[in-house]
């Protein structure tokens, strides 16, 4: 076997591998989760942090009411903080 042969087959079984392991990926179900405000810590934001902020990780203050991160659902009414529990909807 010549060195390109060596080259093209080594392709070839990356490539299968990334196809296989691409589709087992998108065949795991997503794990339900919820925005969930008033939990992040300064800068820990998922997004949502008000006016004058981009997105992600913008948060000023801890346990900013209005910053939200992701939660596994079911879990966000129940995520005890210094400022109360976590919520559902925005609050000042």
């Amino acid at each position: 076997m010549n060195r390109s042969t060596v080259s093209i087959s080594a392709l070839a079984a990356l490539a299968v591998l990334t196809a296989t392991s691409a589709a087992q990926a998108q065949s795991k179900p997503a794990k339900a989760t919820e925005k969930c405000y008033g939990v992040a810590k300064a800068g820990k934001n998922d997004c949502a942090a008000g006016p004058g902020t981009s997105c992600a990780g913008t948060s000023t203050r801890d346990y900013q009411g209005n910053a939200w991160k992701l939660v596994p659902k079911g879990t966000c009414l129940k995520t005890k903080t210094p400022k109360g529990f976590g919520s559902l909807e925005p609050r000042p």
